[in-house]
Formats: structure tokens, C-alpha cells, sequence
């Protein structure tokens, strides 16, 4: 009995001696080649500093922790392999599985870091549509993560083709349990592919409640900003049903003003009329390839009514303002100009001549 304890302690310690320094040999393997990938990385670093394109530089700056990951994660399973396959004294075939979970895991990895660092360059540039940069963005993880979850399930002995046959059955229970998601997501895929409105666009609804600027555009919902900073978190079906401006894309901006003048100033109306349209056409903020309108437009119950139609040629909200300003008041300077007044609400009462003289009568009494 003595003996077999002594010869079962002497195989461990030969075990333990023989896990340990095979362990400490793939370490220290594995801290020498990181400090060499170490080393090459910066020598790539400074290369790609040199060059004028920014592309380089994104794939080395993806590249560098998945490497790092790789060259400490490879060594630590076949270190674990040394240990449970000494343990149990049988081999493990599930290491080599686990090995290419690392390596999908690591390609993946790389993927989605350097598709995030290439969207973050362009977006920076302001060369391209924000919102199409970002759809474009979501296809390619999507795809790339699709791709590696099928691998996986095929590396663990999964059949794709019965998977492709269940999801054929399994899709119509999907469909129809999570139909407001799946709407909410070909939602989004209409607003990327139709471009209704992008990323900082100004947009509203007049048949819901909904007007602001557009933040985010995701997979299930938009967010816009009201103008008094409250956010709107709107699902993308709801797109699909209502009716959706977008001021942001408006070529220009009209002014459509209705100005009456005193029946009193009748004689000079179409002086004024002359004059206003002739300092439109000469105003540099004016498109005059638009429609310009000044004409007399009607009787008033106190006004000689003059229409003023006209477009400017900025879309911008602030200097829209600043222009129309400029214009109102050279029309009122215009009107001055003629000895003219601006009508405002007035009542006239005539008395007959034969009761002219009853106030007096009545403050005598």
C-alpha cells in the first residue's frame, strides 16, 4: 500500500514538474513574441505616419490589440490543453474547437474595429453622408458577425443546411411573434435606401407631433431633438405611415406679406407698388428667378391691400429672418417715402347734417 502511494505521488510530482515547465516555456514563448510584436507595431506605426493615406494607419491601429489578444490567448489554451489532458489523462478534442472560437473571435474582432475606425475617418472628413456612412457601416458588421455565428455553429457539428430548412419554419414563428421589431427594422432600411431625411436634417410631421432635428438613426428607432432639446424617440414604422417634411432641403424660403395702405394714399398706390418691386429685383438676398409678386390686391374694410410674394435666396432659418427684416423695412421707408402710411383698424362715423347740432342741444339742457 506504501509503495503504490509512494509511486502515485512520485507520477504527480513528475507531472507537476513537467506541466510547469511546459508552461512556463509557452509564457515566457509567448512574452517574447509580444514584445516583438511590440516592437513591429510602432516600427508600422511610424511608417504609416509617413505616408499621406489615413487608411494605413487604420488597419495597423485595428490590428493591434486583436494580435496582442491572439498571441496571449493561442499559448493559453494549449497551456490548459497540458493541464487537463495531463489531469485526466485523455485527449481533449474540444481544444482545437476552442482554438478556432479564438481565431473567428480575433478576425471578427479586427473586422468591426477597423470598419468603426474607417467610419469614424469618414464622418470626420464631412466628405459623405453621415447617415448613409453609418447604414453602410451597420450592413458590414452585420454581415461579418452573421458570417462567424455560422461558422461557429458549423464548428460545434451543427448542419447549416437543416439549420437553413428549420429557419424557413422557425422564421414564420419569428415573424410573426416579433412583428413590430421586423417592421421597426425595415423601417430603417426604407429611411437608408429612400433618404427621406439624414443625420441633422430638420424635419416634422403634420400628421403627428413631431418636428426637430435628427440625431441618430438606428435599426429600431430615430431619435430627433425637439427645438426645446427634448428628445423624440420615434419607432421607424411609424415612417412608414405618415407624411414627413423636411425643411433642411427647402431651395428657398418665401416672404408672403399682406400690407395695407390708407384709403387716403390712394393717388400714390401704384408708385408704391412700382417702387417696392423694383427694390426687389435689385436686392441681393432675392432669387429672382423665382416668382416675384407686388400687385394691389384688394379693398380692405380699412386698407388698400398690396400683396408681397417673393423667395430669398438663403435656406438658413436665422439669416432667412435677417433678410426679411431688411425688406419690410425698406417697404416701410418706401411708403414714407411717398407721404404714405401703413393702415391700421380704423372706424369712421358719419352724421346727417340735420342731427350735426345734437350734442350741443343735449350739453345745454
Amino acid at each position: 500500500m506504501q509503495e503504490e502511494i509512494a509511486q502515485l505521488a512520485n507520477e504527480a510530482s513528475q507531472f507537476v514538474d513537467k506541466w510547469e515547465s511546459n508552461v512556463l516555456f509557452i509564457t515566457a514563448a509567448s512574452f517574447v513574441v509580444w514584445l516583438i510584436w511590440c516592437v513591429v507595431y510602432r516600427r508600422l506605426e511610424a511608417l504609416a505616419e509617413k505616408t499621406k493615406l489615413r487608411w494605413d494607419d487604420l488597419v495597423i491601429q485595428a490590428l493591434k490589440t486583436p494580435i496582442s489578444t491572439l498571441i496571449w490567448g493561442w499559448p493559453g489554451i494549449i497551456s490548459l490543453g497540458f493541464l487537463l489532458e495531463g489531469h485526466f489523462k485523455t485527449t481533449l478534442d474540444w481544444l482545437s474547437t476552442l482554438k478556432l472560437l479564438l481565431v473567428i473571435a480575433v478576425c471578427v474582432w479586427f473586422v468591426l474595429r477597423l470598419v468603426t475606425n474607417v467610419e469614424s475617418h469618414v464622418i470626420a472628413q464631412q466628405k459623405r453622408d453621415e447617415t448613409t456612412v453609418q447604414a453602410v457601416s451597420k450592413v458590414i458588421r452585420l454581415f461579418f458577425v452573421t458570417i462567424a455565428v455560422l461558422t461557429i455553429m458549423q464548428s460545434f457539428g451543427l448542419s447549416l443546411s437543416g439549420l437553413l430548412t428549420f429557419g424557413g419554419v422557425g422564421g414564420l414563428i419569428v415573424g410573426l411573434a416579433a412583428k413590430d421589431l421586423l417592421s421597426n427594422f425595415f423601417g430603417g432600411m426604407m429611411i437608408y435606401f429612400d433618404r427621406p431625411f439624414k443625420v441633422g436634417d430638420w424635419v416634422r410631421s403634420p400628421d403627428r407631433n413631431i418636428e426637430g432635428t435628427v440625431e441618430r438613426i438606428g435599426w429600431r428607432m430615430t431619435i430627433i431633438r425637439t427645438f426645446d432639446k427634448r428628445p423624440l424617440y420615434v419607432p421607424n414604422s411609424v415612417f412608414s405611415n405618415i407624411v414627413v417634411e423636411n425643411p433642411s432641403r427647402m431651395l428657398n424660403r418665401r416672404i408672403y406679406e399682406t400690407i395695407g395702405i390708407r384709403y387716403d394714399d390712394s393717388e400714390v398706390l401704384s408708385d408704391i407698388v412700382h417702387e417696392i418691386k423694383k427694390m426687389l429685383k435689385n436686392h441681393p438676398d432675392i432669387d429672382t428667378k423665382q416668382t416675384l409678386i407686388v400687385n394691389f390686391n384688394g379693398f380692405g374694410p380699412s386698407s388698400l391691400d398690396m400683396m408681397v410674394y417673393t423667395f430669398t435666396k438663403t435656406v438658413n432659418w436665422i439669416r432667412y429672418h435677417e433678410v426679411k427684416q431688411d425688406v419690410l423695412i425698406k417697404i416701410m421707408d418706401i411708403i414714407n417715402a411717398h407721404n404714405a402710411s401703413i393702415a391700421y383698424p380704423t372706424q369712421t362715423i358719419k352724421l346727417a347734417p340735420e342731427h350735426a347740432g345734437m350734442s350741443e342741444v343735449l350739453s345745454s339742457r
